[in-house]
């Protein structure tokens, strides 16, 4: 396996002692040799906050330096006094391999040490402000040491990708107008080798044996993977970070993380990766108090500290902290061919007021309560990555009425390409809870996401939030018996999938688990023996299929015209009627949804200029394990009114489910 490598004559810069063959040693008992990756323009972009591919300068470079292999070392630690690389090269001793200061006042440390090859555990061992003595990673390795234990690994990311046909092909496939079934997927529990052990991990390769084509199987069409970037508590389900541009070694090395994506891009499936830019951990080993100052984070605890995860939170102001959050967003879709970046707890970095009360924040400069800095580091996060990566998505978390989140910074808007639809989520699972006799005083709950569906580019989350914390797994925030428990979850699905909007659905979702997500263990797949799980899978991956084939419902998800209300005035027997329409009228859908356990035969409904209709989907379907006795093998079809050329159908609706009519 071969490392990254960098030559001499393109890189090498010495700080010369005598000529330029000499190579300058501070004495013989230190073999650091003095040289630079930087040029003065990275400097200035690096301080300025416009450096975004600062990766391919910082942390460990394996090099061939006049013939001599090793290692080259750089790391930012603006007040310290002292920096050493420490490994088991050298015993952990911090005497043997001190870096140099840049003497540009960058606060860069930097140099080449001989004979470290590709493989080796080290740390920067730190002289910090006021004496403190620091053990810390590197915050631009490529790999860490499996947790516990807490040490960078020397590393490179080469790896030959084969998914050429995706890359050229992506755009297609990631456009806004293009179906978005995303399947959330926690890759350590997803699937374990002992269900019952927490300590056991498939790796990469086993993962993408048993995920590729699972994933290809149900019809979704992306995957979202819960934070992949190195993390040193599984309780923190990976956003606690400690490793910005590496994928955790509990599951393989970074070529095996790559050689995952690439399976997936081969089998047609994207990739997006959660990135967590809000917080991150005080572990001692990681970016908290990193020179003996607050490097990373702000200095003032009203805006650097998280009280909701007791984490901290990263100075946007700082020019340095920008270039790396930007550079290490960047890195995952340069080399990981990532399709879409995730952002985790936007709501957290645009307010300041964000879980604090009065007086534990300060109003900004215009008496506000936005993190104008945030703000401005959020719009150059999007603009940089549409820059250079315009066939992905940037997708944010966010759950206030902030708004223009999605819109393009020109209008001003943040930038980014879709927005969680927090609010459709919490009122469609209220709605749900319900039992079906009190649906009817609460249409407005059920009909009030498309009062402001259009006010962002909407993806509608089912997420893994949803079912931990003792809030129950989705089947059992249905009401009702078995029956109607899985008849609910289908219809809710149903009305999902049918919703205008892209689509995420947490792993374990899809075939209705009994018991809440617990990262500790693996999903129940032996509830798939049972007829109803089997048959709620089954139902999942025919709306994915649904979703897929019928343009109506993505080629508009976005726009007015490309949804219609047809029938909200039965309010009193919860059946409510909608129509998704695609760019050409033929393929428009009639939807139908049946709210309450009451079967309703030859239920009539008004629609215009189209005569002839076929089912397409009925979410009572026996293979969904459902009835399968209430469906409509022919839609009788009546001219009501010529000169509106209105038609009057009468279809037959299952209790509590969805009928899908084109």
């Amino acid at each position: 396996m071969r490392a990254d490598s960098i030559t001499l004559r393109q890189h090498l810069k010495f700080y010369m002692a005598k000529k330029y063959e000499d190579i300058y040693f501070v004495d013989s008992t230190k073999p650091v040799w003095n040289y630079s990756l930087f040029s003065h323009e990275d400097i200035q972009n690096f301080q300025s906050g416009t450096h975004y591919s600062l990766y391919t300068i910082f942390g460990n470079k394996q090099l061939t330096v006049l013939d001599t292999p090793g290692t080259y070392f750089a790391v930012w630690a603006p007040n310290a006094t002292q920096v050493s690389v420490i490994g088991n090269f050298n015993h952990w001793n911090n005497e043997t391999h001190k870096l140099f200061v840049r003497l540009d006042y960058s606060g860069i440390w930097e140099g080449f040490i001989p004979d470290v090859l590709a493989g080796e555990s080290y740390k920067y061992h730190i002289h910090g402000f006021e004496g403190a003595r620091l053990d810390k990673g590197d915050p631009f390795a490529h790999l860490w040491e499996k947790r516990p234990l807490t040490a960078s690994i020397t590393w490179g990311t080469f790896y030959e990708w084969t998914d050429n046909t995706w890359m050229e092909e992506r755009k297609e496939h990631n456009a806004l107008t293009a179906p978005w079934s995303v399947y959330e997927v926690h890759l350590a529990s997803w699937m374990r080798p002992d269900k019952h052990d927490e300590e056991t991990y498939n790796t990469y390769g086993q993962i993408t044996e048993r995920l590729v084509p699972y994933v290809k199987e149900m019809g979704f069409t992306h995957v979202e993977f819960m934070p992949v970037m190195e993390h040193p508590f599984d309780g923190s389900w990976g956003y606690q970070g400690t490793g910005f541009f590496a994928p955790t070694s509990r599951f393989g090395s970074p070529q095996d993380f790559a050689a995952m994506v690439d399976a997936l891009h081969s089998a047609g499936v994207g990739v997006i990766l959660d990135w967590v830019s809000s917080h991150f951990p005080y572990d001692s080993h990681g970016l908290f108090m990193f020179d003996g100052t607050h490097t990373y984070e702000y200095a003032d605890m009203r805006k650097g500290y998280h009280p909701d995860w007791n984490s901290y939170i990263f100075n946007y102001a700082r020019g340095e902290v920008k270039s790396f959050l930007i550079s290490s967003a960047r890195f995952w879709c340069d080399r990981y061919h990532a399709d879409g970046i995730r952002v985790d707890a936007v709501s957290s970095m645009l307010r300041l007021d964000y879980s604090r009360s009065e007086g534990q924040w300060e109003r900004n400069e215009f008496g506000g309560n936005g993190n104008l800095e945030a703000i401005a580091f959020i719009k150059d996060l999007n603009s940089t990555l549409y820059r250079d990566f315009p066939d992905i998505q940037t997708i944010a978390e966010e759950a206030t009425d902030w708004p223009k989140i999605s819109k393009p910074i020109f209008d001003g808007g943040l930038g980014f390409g879709m927005k969680w639809m927090m609010g459709w989520m919490h009122d469609t699972l209220d709605y749900f809870k319900m039992d079906p006799l009190f649906r009817q005083f609460h249409q407005d709950k059920f009909t009030f996401s498309m009062m402001y569906f259009y006010d962002e580019n909407f993806m509608l989350p089912l997420s893994h939030d949803e079912v931990v914390h003792g809030k129950s797994p989705m089947l059992f925030k249905m009401p009702g018996d078995d029956w109607q428990k899985f008849a609910n979850l289908r219809l809710m699905y149903s009305y999902m999938f049918t919703h205008p909007g892209t689509k995420l659905l947490f792993m374990g979702d899809e075939f209705g688990a009994t018991s809440e997500w617990n990262y500790k263990s693996e999903l129940q797949w032996g509830l798939l023996q049972f007829v109803s799980h089997s048959g709620m899978k089954n139902c999942v991956t025919k709306l994915n299929e649904l979703y897929r084939s019928e343009p109506a419902l993505y080629e508009k998800q976005f726009e007015k015209g490309g949804f219609e209300w047809i029938d909200l005035n039965h309010g009193s027997e919860s059946v409510i009627v909608y129509m998704r329409k695609g760019n050409d009228a033929k393929d428009n859908l009639l939807v139908l949804l049946n709210m309450t356990p009451m079967v309703r035969r030859d239920w009539e409904v008004y629609v215009h200029n189209k005569s002839l209709w076929k089912e397409v989907f009925n979410s009572n379907d026996h293979e969904f394990w459902g009835t399968g006795d209430v469906f409509n093998p022919e839609i009788m079809s009546e001219l009501v009114d010529e000169p509106s050329n209105c038609y009057k159908l009468k279809v037959h609706l299952p209790a509590l489910s969805a009928v899908v009519l084109r």
